[in-house]
C-alpha cells in the first residue's frame, strides 16, 4: 500500500496567528491539490497529522475531499524536529495513510526510507503538495511513486 507525506499548506506569521493557521493562499493551494487527489481516484485509510493548528487544518482540508474511513486523528512523533527513524521502524502500510506533518521531518523521513540516510536528500517538499512513496511487498524497499505539487518550480 502507500503512504502520502503531506506538508501543511502555507500558513500565518506567528505576529498575525502565533498558532500559525493557513493563510488564505495555504487555504486555496490545499483545496486544490484535494480536489485533484480525490478526481484522480487517491483513497486513504486515514489522515494522521502533527497537532499543531496548520497541519490540523490542512489534515481536515483533505478529509473532506477523500473521506477516510478511520478519520483524521492526531499522531505523536512527527513535528518538524522529531528523530524520523522510530517513526520510519514503525511504519505499516497495510492500507493507505496520509500523513500531513512538517519540514524537515518529512524530507528527512522520506531519505531515511529511501536511501537509509536522513542525510541524503531525495525530494524538496512544497507547502500543500503529496508524495506518495509506495513500499515493494517483496523487497520492503521504498519508492517514490508520484507526487502532486501546487507549483512547478
Amino acid at each position: 500500500m502507500s503512504l502520502f507525506l503531506v506538508q501543511h499548506g502555507k500558513s500565518l506569521p506567528p505576529d498575525i496567528d502565533p498558532e500559525r493557521g493557513l493563510s488564505e493562499e495555504g487555504i486555496s493551494e490545499v483545496e486544490i491539490i484535494a480536489s485533484m487527489a480525490k478526481s484522480h481516484g487517491i483513497g486513504v485509510a486515514s489522515i494522521q497529522h502533527s497537532g499543531k493548528k496548520r497541519a490540523q487544518q490542512t489534515a481536515d482540508i483533505f478529509a473532506i475531499a477523500l473521506n477516510p474511513k478511520g478519520g483524521v486523528e492526531e499522531r505523536n512523533g512527527i513535528n518538524p524536529m522529531d528523530d524520523v527513524e522510530p517513526f520510519a521502524r514503525g511504519v505499516n502500510v497495510k492500507d493507505n495513510v496520509m500523513l500531513v506533518g512538517h519540514l524537515p521531518f518529512m524530507e528527512r523521513l522520506v531519505s531515511y526510507l529511501i536511501t537509509g540516510s536522513t542525510d541524503r536528500p531525495v525530494i524538496k517538499f512544497q507547502n500543500g503538495g503529496i508524495v506518495c512513496l509506495e513500499q515493494d511487498p517483496y523487497t520492503q524497499i521504498w519508492i517514490i511513486k508520484w507526487t502532486l505539487l501546487p507549483h512547478i518550480n
